[in-house]
């Protein structure tokens, strides 16, 4: 498995609009695996594939709630609620802001073994799905903060 390189706002990879995936080849296999490492090395919540320079509608999300998400070709079923709090991302380092999502949303999309699957997410788990999906129609959560990015403190 390997690192890869976090593309950065600015990059324009970033405002790409992503392919859906045909089929789960060894090397899409690998880039699911890296994207892991890549995020979990830089302590992320969510990686999309074109944050890697790949535009490719790939996902993949770990909240800490026990599961590793892989979500290829997600698509956005059903979104209810509100909630509002702090984002951040991996292509926009150092900064943070107030971004309004859906508190509830139900998707459908592939695993890592193209096999589908539908998903019904709460809270920290529906707004990284929605920030993530965002980034394969080109879109950083930036566009969506309320008031004014802010700067975030490094922890070590």
């Amino acid at each position: 498995m390997a690192i890869r390189q976090i593309r950065i706002m600015g990059d324009d990879i970033l405002n790409k609009e992503c392919k859906p995936v045909k089929e789960m080849t060894p090397r899409l296999a690998e880039l699911v695996e890296d994207m892991f490492d890549t995020m979990y090395e830089a302590n992320g919540v969510g990686l999309a594939a074109p944050q890697v320079g790949i535009l490719k509608q790939i996902i993949t999300i770990d909240v800490d709630d026990g599961n590793q998400y892989v979500l290829v070709n997600p698509e956005i079923l059903e979104e209810s609620g509100t909630q509002s709090g702090q984002e951040a991302c991996l292509s926009v380092p150092g900064k943070s802001g107030v971004v309004t999502r859906p508190n509830h949303v139900k998707i459908r999309a592939y695993d890592e073994y193209m096999e589908p699957y539908e998903l019904e997410a709460d809270e920290l788990l529906a707004r990284a799905i929605c920030h993530e999906c965002e980034h394969l129609h080109g879109h950083l959560y930036v566009e969506r903060v309320e008031g004014e990015l802010m700067d975030v403190e490094e922890e070590d």
